[in-house]
């Protein structure tokens, strides 16, 4: 099955159309947060991807609510925060939101890494994690040289071992990929990555 997985697209029209035309031939796209910015222009940055050739399944970001994204998203769109769904033979649990929670405001979308571990200890098993955080020390470092991913979605990658997990936020680790034992991590960003997995 050929999964295509992006996130932080951020409301950019040049981006998306880019993500649109890379998505021919997938069989599932898969969105990993920070559709929009700050709450605003959701559904414009959704409709941005009506034209993605796969159903979409998608997680919330820090830059918009589980609620905004359902609201706002296609009927081909599958949103998950917490919860999961089955696809192509594949399980997948999604949790959003930045984790532990962001320095930049009411605006933003968080959880604290007990909330996170709570949600987190749902899923006993899945074939692949979306999250929007990354977990703490894989591809979770900024500009500054301070890793800021989440510890409770490191300790919970540990415990389920998916087959790949999937994530974003941090911008400036943007395609940095890592391993959390037979777990391949990516932090996507918005350019998009091919995965192919069989069920």
């Amino acid at each position: 099955m050929k999964i295509f997985a992006f996130s932080d697209l951020h409301a950019s029209p040049s981006a998306a159309a880019a993500l649109v035309e890379a998505s021919a031939g997938a069989d599932l796209a898969i969105g990993a947060g920070d559709f929009c910015n700050m709450r605003q222009g959701l559904p414009e940055a959704m409709a941005l991807l009506s034209g993605l050739a796969a159903p979409l399944i998608a997680v919330p970001g820090n830059a918009e609510s589980a609620e905004e994204l359902g609201a706002a998203a296609g009927d081909t769109t599958t949103v998950l925060h917490g919860t999961e769904t089955r696809a192509a033979g594949l399980t997948i649990f999604g949790l959003g939101y930045g984790i532990p929670p962001t320095p930049f405001g009411d605006w933003s979308c968080d959880l604290t890494e007990a909330q996170a571990e709570a949600a987190l200890a749902k899923c006993q098993a899945a074939d692949i994690l979306v999250l929007h955080s990354p977990p703490k020390g894989i591809a979770d470092v900024t500009s500054n040289g301070l890793s800021v991913g989440s510890t409770a979605i490191r300790d919970a990658v540990a415990r389920i071992q998916p087959r790949l997990a999937v994530c974003g936020h941090i911008h400036d680790s943007w395609g940095i990929r890592g391993t959390i034992g037979a777990t391949e991590i990516v932090n996507l960003g918005p350019k998009g990555h091919v995965f192919d997995l069989t069920p």
